[in-house]
């Protein structure tokens, strides 16, 4: 790690711009090479601070990148809350800059990650008796860093590498088409020692079918990564998931992204595991490791309803135009959105006793704008700036706080005692394997194993909808069935960019600058590391 914070890690000075995380950076881990590891269980355990690494900030600050940035996610402020030095805003106006609160944040994350898994490589390369399980606990990291390293590209573009533990020397930020070059060649040395077992004994861990998802991934975007088009190396490697029998559809949608999801869930190929009673935060791994939906998305007055231990922020909602897509009345993913009026799980309203004034505060009575009012919760579609357009204020009252239609696809969690859940968020589910072999199909790709597009959709349909089968299947048709499928789940921007849709206009955004398909270097990473290059636009 010690080479990392040299020349990748930015000193977090900006910690004033941005409320509720703190990331104090560490020099080196209290595990050294030369204590460490010395038994066959150690050799196991060397590796989890690595995995503890990419867990911490991979479901919040992560995710506001993936998502805030597209049509899928607003945060507007309330009255002033949720501001934050605009964070939020800049994010759905595209108007970040190098001194962007979560563009610093990710960054670091993404570096605090790679310089972990280096010291995790490097203590078991050195120290682990040779073999098959050395090969494989080495495979498992290296895909672990290609993972960190593909998100890391995809922010980012054109990022610095170092596969070395304890070097100092700074490395420039290399062309995108050279990191993708170099993430592909990491995944395929370490296919071949991969773990092939599924389920609970690699549940959360990298194992052979995380690295064809990665593989399919990448060779999806590849003409957006590198100008040359992959499809054909797409549908490959998506056909060994689908031929290994290993993974398959669940028929229960909500049921994956429930509280108590886990290695028994058949569609998850890769997730990240958190427990809400886990509160990591050694001197080795500043990252605490935190899944906070229910206090992003869920409005306040359902606190009661969810059991919950914390009153929820309740700032985040989806835009009209995203809802839009969930068009089909039979679909089994549309009760994932929480709109309308609202009720206890027994029918009874949801009620809040509030003040005429209190409920809006441009009421102008003054006789009577302290009256006491009750009124049923509804959730309305439409973000409205009424407070404040400049500062991205929809007003601190009733109706701002239930302005957007909220996403609870991972269920709020009343078993936590904190702000915290249990949830596990997949990266990799089989779902998405089906949905890019079709779009590779599409795409000119060559078609394999008797299946079309048209017949893998309808594959994942037949278990999210009881409408008929669709007779047809373009493009346009398969991103509104991701947007369908993936919403919440950091995927949009990344499926927004490949589409021609990121500089589109939707909510209050109309930036078209290309430019902003990758963030740009953050300030504090350049003056740490003078041969970093900013990226084209910023």
């Amino acid at each position: 790690m010690r080479s990392q914070i040299l020349f990748l890690l930015p000193v977090l000075l900006t910690g004033c711009l941005y409320s509720c995380h703190k990331l104090d950076l560490p020099v080196t881990t209290e595990v050294t090479p030369d204590i460490f590891p010395n038994d066959s269980i150690q050799f196991i355990e060397a590796a989890q601070p690595a995995y503890i690494a990419f867990r911490g900030n991979y479901a919040v600050d992560y995710w506001f990148m993936q998502s805030l940035s597209t049509d899928e996610v607003i945060l507007p402020a309330r009255g002033g809350n949720w501001y934050d030095n605009q964070n939020y805003r800049s994010l759905h106006y595209h108007s970040w800059t190098r001194d962007h609160g979560w563009t610093n944040t990710c960054w670091s994350w993404l570096a605090t990650v790679a310089g972990t898994v280096n010291q995790a490589l490097f203590i078991l390369n050195k120290n682990e008796p040779a073999g098959g399980a050395k090969q494989t606990h080495l495979a498992e990291l290296r895909m672990l860093q290609a993972m960190n390293y593909f998100m890391w590209m995809d922010l980012y573009g054109n990022i610095p590498l170092d596969t070395t533990y304890d070097n100092l020397t700074p490395y420039p930020n290399l062309p995108r088409p050279q990191v993708f070059s170099f993430i592909e060649s990491e995944v395929l040395a370490s296919l071949p020692y991969l773990n092939p077992a599924s389920g609970i004994t690699t549940y959360g861990r990298a194992n052979k079918y995380t690295a064809f998802a990665l593989l399919a991934k990448m060779y999806l975007n590849a003409e957006y990564y590198t100008g040359v088009a992959r499809y054909s190396d797409c549908i490959i490697a998506c056909d060994s998931i689908i031929n290994s029998g290993k993974y398959a559809l669940e028929t229960n949608y909500l049921n994956m992204f429930n509280i108590n999801n886990g290695p028994q869930i058949r569609e998850f190929i890769f997730a990240v595991p958190y427990d809400a009673g886990a509160q990591i935060n050694t001197t080795a791994l500043p990252v605490t490791g935190y899944m906070y939906h229910s206090r992003y998305d869920l409005p306040r007055s359902l606190k009661k309803k969810y059991s919950l231990s914390f009153t929820p922020s309740a700032p985040e909602s989806t835009l009209p135009s995203f809802y839009a897509y969930y068009n089909d009345p039979n679909d089994i993913r549309n009760s994932q959105w929480l709109t309308g009026l609202q009720y206890y799980y027994d029918g009874t309203p949801v009620t809040v006793q509030t003040t005429q004034v209190g409920y809006d505060f441009t009421y102008a009575d003054p006789a009577t704008k302290t009256d006491t009012i009750v009124y049923q919760v509804k959730l309305t579609p439409d973000i409205l700036l009424r407070l404040d357009p400049t500062l991205f204020d929809c007003g601190n009252d009733e109706i701002a706080w239930n302005m957007g239609y909220r996403n609870v696809k991972f269920h709020p969690d009343s078993t936590s005692t904190t702000r915290n859940q249990d949830n596990d968020v997949p990266v990799f589910r089989y779902s998405d394997v089906l949905l890019m072999k079709a779009e590779a199909i599409l795409r000119g790709g060559t078609a394999t194993g008797g299946q079309t597009a048209l017949s893998l959709v309808n594959q994942l349909r037949s278990v999210r909808t009881t409408s008929p089968a669709w007779s047809a299947v373009n493009l346009d048709s398969i991103y509104n069935e991701r947007n369908r499928e993936f919403a919440w789940e950091g995927w949009h921007r990344n499926d927004m960019i490949r589409f021609g849709k990121f500089e589109g206009a939707w909510g209050f955004k109309t930036d078209t600058d290309p430019d902003h398909r990758i963030f740009p270097i953050p300030t504090t990473a350049l003056q740490l590391n003078p041969k970093l290059t900013q990226n084209k636009g910023y």
